[in-house]
């Protein structure tokens, strides 16, 4: 930032170019009134931090698509475990009860399998609808496309 004070003094790598009257320069005032050494040192300080801002974008974007993707894996396995787990052992159980009063072992097996069956769908649409909320990296793709113009000074204002 510049300023009209006179006991300002710039520190290194500050690229803000002062000009009688004015707090702050357009890209073409500052074009006419830098040299050539300055205007390339601004613009590489400018794409340095340009990048790490994208990098540190891109990186808050995946830890929270991974985290998303966390969850729904979860999900999918706890209906995996859920399904594994109530075939192999609480189904016996409620096999041999519905055998018993229905005296037919067959349509107490279709039964039971019936009700894990509907527990295993639910928990399966559930990891999948948590699936379809990721949402990848979709403001670090969206400043990236602009970063080419940027660069050429069609910056948005």
């Amino acid at each position: 930032m510049t300023t009209t004070d006179p006991s300002f003094t710039s520190a290194p790598g500050d690229t803000a170019y002062a000009t009688s009257g004015a707090a702050y320069e357009s890209s073409h005032e500052k074009a006419e009134h830098a040299s050539i050494g300055e205007l390339v040192a601004d613009i590489s300080q400018g794409l340095s931090t340009l990048l790490r801002q994208e990098v540190e974008l891109a990186k808050a974007e995946v830890r929270e698509s991974t985290s998303r993707a966390g969850k729904a894996a979860g999900m999918f396995g706890g209906a995996a475990i859920s399904g594994w787990m109530a075939l192999l052992f609480l189904s016996l159980a409620v096999w041999e009860w519905l055998s018993r009063a229905l005296d037919d072992r067959g349509w107490a097996a279709v039964i039971v399998m019936a009700v894990w069956a509907v527990l295993g769908a639910v928990l399966a649409a559930m990891g999948r609808r948590t699936t379809k909320e990721i949402q990848g990296l979709p403001r670090t793709t969206e400043t990236a496309k602009r970063v080419p113009d940027a660069l050429k000074g069609n910056e948005e204002r």
